[in-house]
């Protein structure tokens, strides 16, 4: 199957919507992660980056989240339409079939809950639905968290990148490398599916 560009739609689910960002989305992004842990963890470049002004932060996130080039989303409960996250399709390489989602980040209320999981389990599928044959994820060497996330969705990790890009504070951040197949996503996403039907998933409350 040839790769072409994803259609610009809004990805429903049960727990969530996925739907392109807007910049005048700002206000409302700022409330769910505009916070020192989210930065924390390693978002933005790690905690150097965080602003706590609100013109500070968005001026930051308005040159670091990638808007135009590749699909900027924001993420909203789907029963309030409250926003609570963003995460990013990029790198579309449509001669070599492949893409990278990345620069996720979610207010810390929905940490832990069904809500990354649905939100990959639509924006990886909407991928590998327009022929996508590897799709990339990706975090800093440090950022235990994100990479137990990851490993949850059912990713294989690849390995570790050495000195890939500074973080904020200076120093040179080493990425830890993972992937998912086309071959291999019937059975990722059956996992994400049994996921989301726990118990504890069943609302996103």
């Amino acid at each position: 199957m040839t790769a072409r560009r994803p259609s610009t739609v809004t990805l429903t689910g049960s727990l969530v919507t996925v739907a392109p960002l807007d910049p005048s989305d700002l206000p409302e992004l700022h409330a769910a992660i505009g916070r020192p842990e989210v930065f924390a963890g390693g978002w933005g470049g790690g905690p150097a980056a965080y602003r706590a002004d609100y013109d500070g932060w968005a001026a930051f996130v308005r040159g670091y989240l990638r808007w135009g080039s590749e699909l900027v989303y924001g993420v909203r409960r789907a029963s309030s339409g409250v926003l609570v996250g963003t995460t990013t399709l990029e790198v579309l390489d449509l001669r070599n079939e492949s893409a990278h989602v990345g620069w996720t980040a979610y207010a810390p209320e929905v940490w832990g809950t069904g809500v990354n999981a649905e939100t990959k389990l639509l924006v990886l599928g909407h991928a590998f639905a327009h022929g996508f044959g590897r799709v990339q994820l990706q975090a800093d060497v440090r950022n235990e968290r994100s990479r137990a996330a990851i490993l949850r969705l059912g990713a294989t990790f690849e390995g570790v990148q050495r000195r890939t890009q500074p973080r904020a504070d200076g120093s040179w951040r080493d990425t830890a490398v993972y992937s998912m197949l086309a071959d291999e996503w019937p059975t990722v996403r059956a996992g994400l599916e049994r996921r989301l039907t726990a118990p504890s998933n069943r609302s996103d409350s």
